[in-house]
């Protein structure tokens, strides 16, 4: 159940840059692409469409200082990793590990109430679609990353 919204949330947290390198579409667009994929695989109304871009506005914005945490956050580990300071390593993940359970909390809690709005033929449909942790594909769905800007690559 969690799952398609995860994705829908990941999604719209952290928007990709096309293969062409143009520009990704702002958070605004990706929401609105994710509620026209959910209608076009389970027929939401034009209520249930408005109600899901309210849900997933709402979860995209209680995230975004979250966001701001990690991408700081994850550029702190990076440091302490160069610089080799395990304390600094140890209680930076903690707390990334934390404020990554806090996204997922947000997400979740998005998912139940998508699931809620939809009607039992929907409910139907949604629960007999692929889903991996993140949706279809996997964490971020469709093989993007997970909630959050990418995190930088400490040197191994």
């Amino acid at each position: 159940m969690t799952a398609a919204l995860t994705t829908v949330l990941a999604l719209a947290q952290y928007p990709r840059p096309r293969a062409s390198g143009g520009t990704p579409p702002d958070p605004a667009t990706m929401i609105q692409m994710r509620v026209a994929h959910l209608t076009a695989l389970l027929g939401l109304t034009s209520a249930q469409q408005t109600q899901a871009t309210t849900i997933f506005t709402n979860a995209y914005t209680a995230g975004q200082s979250i966001q701001t945490s990690l991408q700081t956050d994850r550029t702190t580990l990076s440091d302490a990793v160069k610089a080799n300071t395990t304390t600094t390593i140890d209680q930076v993940s903690g707390t990334i590990g934390t404020l990554q359970g806090q996204l997922l909390a947000i997400n979740s809690k998005a998912d139940a109430a998508f699931y809620a709005i939809l009607t039992a033929d929907q409910k139907t449909t949604y629960d007999s679609m692929p889903h991996g942790p993140g949706g279809p594909g996997g964490p971020g769905g469709h093989g993007g990353p997970p909630p959050g800007p990418p995190p930088s690559a400490p040197p191994q």
